[in-house]
C-alpha cells in the first residue's frame, strides 16, 4: 500500500555551533511531529550517549567517607563532590577505563590541572575545579578510577568488595542541558506546519552536532525493527538457534558476574587486582592490557598467568560486555 507523501525537511539548519552549544531547526514538520521528534531526541540526548565519570576513590588514610583528613580543609564528602563534578575527554581513542595514582607533596590546593599530570588516557576539561585545599606541605596521595557509561549511575552500583575504595555516583553523560519548541510556520496556505528549534549545550567532550547525530543513529537502530522484514513470525530453527544463544549468553553474563576468587590465580596477582580495585572478571575484561603491567607489583608473569587464565574461559580485555547488562 502506497504511503501519502508527507511534508517533510530537506535538512538541518543550523543557528549557532559552538563546542559546547548548539541550536538547530527543522522545518517543515507535519502537525504533530515537532513534540514526537523533540521528545524522543531530548531524552536519548540526556540519557543514552556514552561520557566518562570518576567511579571510585581512595585516599590514602581514609577508610570511610565520613572521615576528615589532617591538614586538608574540605572533608572527604566534599571531595567526593568535587570529584562527581569531573568532566573528561579521550586523549586515546578507544580507551574506556584509567586507573590514576597521583601524589601531590606540595601546593595549597589540588585542581583538576594538577591531576591531569597523571592522567594518561583522559583529559579534565574544566581543569580549573577546586578538589580541594590543603597545608603546603602534607603530602595527599589519591587513586581514582574513571570509566566509560551512560547516564547516571549510583555510588551503590560503583562499589567494590573493598574497605578502602569510596564508591562515588558517576555522572556519564556528556548533555548538560537539551531544550526544544515548537512554532507554527507555513508551507502554501497552511499555516499548521511546525518548525522546530532544538537547543543542545554539552559538556564539551563532544560537540551538539555529533551528539544529535549520534542520538539520531540510536533511535535509527530502535524503530529499524519495526521495519516489514523484521516483523513475523519465527521459524522452529530460529527459535532453535535463540535458545542456544539464550544459553551461552547466560553462561557469560554468570561468569561476568562471578569474583576474581574462581578464576584461581595466584595470591600475588589477586592482591595486585584487588589493590587496583578490579573484583569481578567483569572489571577484569574491562580493563585495558598496557594499564595492567602498570600496576604496582604486577609484572609479565603475572599477565602471562592471568591471559591464560582468561583463555581457558574465552575471555580477553577490553571486551565489549554492554549486551550483557551487569
Amino acid at each position: 500500500m502506497a504511503i501519502l507523501d508527507f511534508v517533510k525537511p530537506d535538512r538541518i539548519t543550523i543557528s549557532e555551533l559552538s563546542d559546547d552549544k548548539g541550536i538547530f531547526y527543522l522545518k517543515p514538520l507535519e502537525p504533530g511531529y515537532g513534540i514526537t521528534l523533540g521528545n524522543a531526541l531530548r531524552r536519548v540526548l540526556l540519557g543514552s550517549l556514552k561520557g566518562f565519570a570518576v567511579t571510585s576513590i581512595r585516599i590514602k588514610g581514609v577508610k570511610y567517607e565520613f572521615s576528615t583528613i589532617e591538614g586538608v580543609i574540605e572533608d572527604v564528602t566534599e571531595i567526593i563532590l568535587n570529584f562527581k563534578k569531573i568532566r573528561f575527554k579521550q586523549k586515546i581513542s578507544g580507551i574506556s577505563k584509567e586507573i590514576v595514582n597521583a601524589y601531590i607533596n606540595h601546593g595549597k590546593q589540588i585542581t583538576g590541572k594538577i591531576l591531569n599530570k597523571f592522567i594518561s588516557g583522559f583529559q579534565i576539561l574544566n581543569d580549573d575545579l577546586i578538589i580541594c585545599n590543603k597545608d603546603e606541605l602534607i603530602p595527599l596521595e589519591i587513586s581514582f578510577i574513571i570509566e566509560e557509561g551512560r547516564g547516571y549511575v549510583p555510588a551503590e552500583e560503583n562499589k567494590k568488595n573493598d574497605i578502602d575504595i569510596i564508591p562515588i555516583d558517576s555522572i556519564y553523560t556528556p548533555i548538560r542541558n537539551v531544550k526544544y519548541t515548537i512554532e507554527n510556520c507555513r508551507v502554501g496556505q497552511k499555516t499548521d506546519f511546525e518548525n522546530l528549534s532544538l537547543e543542545i549545550k554539552t559538556d564539551g567532550s563532544i560537540n551538539p552536532k555529533s551528539a544529535l547525530i549520534e542520538a539520531s543513529q540510536i533511535l535509527i537502530q530502535y524503530f529499524s525493527i519495526f521495519s516489514c522484514e523484521k516483523i513475523g513470525e519465527k521459524k522452529q530453527e530460529e527459535i532453535n538457534k535463540d535458545k542456544k544463544y539464550d544459553e551461552e549468553f547466560l553462561r557469560m553474563q554468570t561468569l561476568l558476574k562471578s569474583k576474581l576468587n574462581d578464576m584461581d590465580l595466584s595470591v600475588r596477582t589477586k592482591n595486585c587486582l584487588k589493590f587496583a580495585s578490579i573484583i569481578t572478571i567483569a572489571d577484569l575484561v574491562k580493563s585495558n592490557r598496557n594499564d595492567m603491567l602498570k600496576m604496582r607489583n604486577f609484572g609479565k608473569k603475572s599477565l602471562e598467568e592471568l591471559e591464560n587464565k582468561m583463555k581457558e574461559k574465552g575471555l580477553y580485555f577490553e571486551m565489549d560486555i554492554e549486551e550483557y547488562k551487569l
